[in-house]
């Protein structure tokens, strides 16, 4: 007997198969990936680096990606192919916010 996940196709990001994180596994990663960045922007501004708002933003937007990123099973320990598509995803989020920020500013 098939079951809908047996037809399901399969994703994959620059060759690497990607599984879908449950919504409890996505949850628990965004309030990592939130607790990490309140950290980094805390130790910025503790050490005199200071954030702009549109550089927490996109801090905010990579650390979110590299959190569920892992769940999804793009790893950058895993080889070049996972940090390339790391640096990748990254740059094009990045890429997005920026042209959006500076479009409404």
């Amino acid at each position: 007997m098939k079951t809908s996940t047996d037809t399901a196709a399969h994703l994959t990001l620059f060759g690497i198969e990607l599984r879908r994180p449950t919504w409890n596994e996505f949850t628990a990663v965004s309030v990592l990936a939130v607790g990490l960045w309140v950290l980094a922007v805390g130790l910025a501004f503790r050490f005199g680096a200071g954030l702009q708002a549109f550089d927490a933003g996109a801090l905010l937007l990579v650390i979110e990606w590299g959190c569920v990123a892992a769940r999804a099973g793009v790893r950058p320990d895993r080889g070049a192919r996972h940090v390339f598509a790391n640096v990748a995803v990254s740059a094009l989020l990045v890429g997005v916010y920026s042209l959006s920020w500076h479009m409404l500013a």
